[in-house]
């Protein structure tokens, strides 16, 4: 099965055309135009410095239900000690940065080029891309990032500086989604740590319907750093 080449029309070739191993196509651009289209068609970029721009759309997919989210007695112990502050929109930029700095070889969206950084960037200036950060002693201890369109949250990437910072993260997000109606997260591919949380695998065509659902619901654009409220510590609903 071929791999399409994208040109200056902003349109992708169907999700099943994708071959084996999750590409779809290459080329094209990273202009919001093209991301939010991408994403609202359950494909996501991910490409090294030296490569074009490659569009994936991967079988399975990994998601997550925010109603399905395991919170372990560890975590469970974390957030009820406000060992972290959790924040909304506070520092993408940073967050970004950091988790550009992670090396996670064998995995989707490890390798952030300063182009996607620039993109996403963008897209959180528009209201489109969120992110999470836990602060320690006032410093970024770690945090994540992504995109929400609908009622649905793609997540891109999560990094941690100390220990289980991102996670805490993560469980304070999925919580506030859930209260929101959320309906999916999307986390991509596997990965042992989300699926300690409560991600599965889903086959492509049950993905794409369940984000078909989720998009049919108005995005909640702008920024989310009042999300929150008083509340930043983020226990509230997590027993």
């Amino acid at each position: 099965m071929p791999i399409f080449v994208l040109n200056e029309e902003i349109l992708f070739p169907p999700v099943n055309l994708a071959i084996k191993e999750g590409i779809l196509a290459v080329g094209g651009d990273l202009s919001p135009e093209r991301l939010l289209k991408a994403y609202s068609e359950g494909i996501f970029p991910w490409y090294s410095e030296d490569e074009p721009i490659v569009w994936w759309s991967p079988d399975p997919r990994f998601v997550l239900f925010p109603e399905g989210i395991k919170i372990s007695r560890t975590m469970r112990q974390v957030i009820s000690r406000n060992l972290y502050t959790i924040t909304f929109d506070k520092a993408f930029r940073e967050v970004i940065t950091s988790c550009s700095t992670i090396d996670r070889a064998h995995q989707y969206g490890t390798w952030i080029t300063d182009e996607m950084r620039e993109a996403y960037c963008r897209l959180h200036d528009m209201g489109y891309a969120h992110s999470v950060e836990a602060w320690h002693e006032g410093e970024l201890a770690g945090g994540l990032y992504g995109l929400s369109l609908g009622r649905c949250f793609f997540g891109e990437s999560m990094f941690a500086k100390k220990s289980n910072a991102s996670k805490a993260a993560f469980i304070v997000l999925v919580k506030k989604l859930q209260e929101l109606g959320f309906i999916i997260v999307d986390a991509q591919v596997y990965t042992r740590h989300l699926e300690s949380l409560g991600a599965f695998e889903m086959p492509r065509d049950e993905y794409i319907a369940v984000l078909r659902k989720g998009l049919q619901f108005e995005t909640i654009q702008g920024s989310w750093s009042g999300l929150l409220g008083g509340n930043t510590d983020g226990s509230d609903g997590i027993n």
